[in-house]
């Protein structure tokens, strides 16, 4: 475990790490089985305790990634839509791009900033913004926003726990991973219980019509 710990340490304090912050959060908003919160929060929680990378770099940069991999899957789906590769086409996705498309009619701006905390429904949305024209200079505004809140809650979320695993960076960072995914649907299952609304993560899972 001290030389897991150690490895950690090592790799934390290196140049390329925010590198890999950014290259995930950018790939990120428009191909949801990278990982983003995990390397941005599992990172924070190290840096809670060893300094190392810096934390208000860390999210400047994840901020930075996460808008502009939302804007690139807005472009994405202008250009080519959102059924012209397999992925698209799972029955899962193709609902969750209907869904998004009946929000953005309804409350575009409050979609688009849930979303970013919802990785299948960020995908969903900005591919879909793109598709149905969605004013750009509008998502680019909404984007600055939410990616900016979504990398200081990530960030906020790994260094509060992780100063509590001081001699365990590994234990803290998996701690806080689970805390933040944890977190993040208790918020949206929140804002659509106020709405009276089915919650986010399940109206992705309704079957095709």
């Amino acid at each position: 475990m001290q030389a897991i710990n150690d490895f950690i340490l090592a790799a934390a304090g290196q140049p390329w790490v925010l590198v890999l912050v950014l290259a995930c959060c950018v790939i990120d908003g428009f191909f949801p089985p990278i990982p983003s919160e995990s390397v941005v929060v599992g990172l924070a929680a190290v840096a809670a305790t060893a300094d190392v990378p810096n934390p208000w770099v860390l999210m400047l940069v994840a901020a930075l990634g996460a808008f502009s991999g939302d804007n690139i899957a807005y472009l994405i789906g202008r250009k080519v839509g959102t059924t012209r590769w397999g992925w698209m086409r799972n029955p899962r996705m193709q609902s969750a791009f209907r869904w998004a498309g009946r929000e953005l009619r309804k409350r575009p701006a409050s979609l688009i900033l849930v979303a970013r905390f919802v990785p299948i429904g960020r995908v969903a949305v900005n591919l879909t913004a793109g598709f149905t024209h969605y004013p750009h200079l509008r998502f680019i505004g909404l984007t600055v926003l939410s990616a900016t809140l979504w990398a200081g809650y990530s960030v906020g979320i790994g260094l509060f726990f992780g100063q509590w695993f001081e001699d365990n960076h590994l234990l803290g960072a998996a701690i806080a991973i689970i805390c933040a995914v944890a977190l993040g649907i208790m918020v949206d299952l929140g804002i659509n219980r106020l709405r009276r609304r089915p919650p986010m993560v399940e109206r992705m899972k309704e079957p095709e019509a």
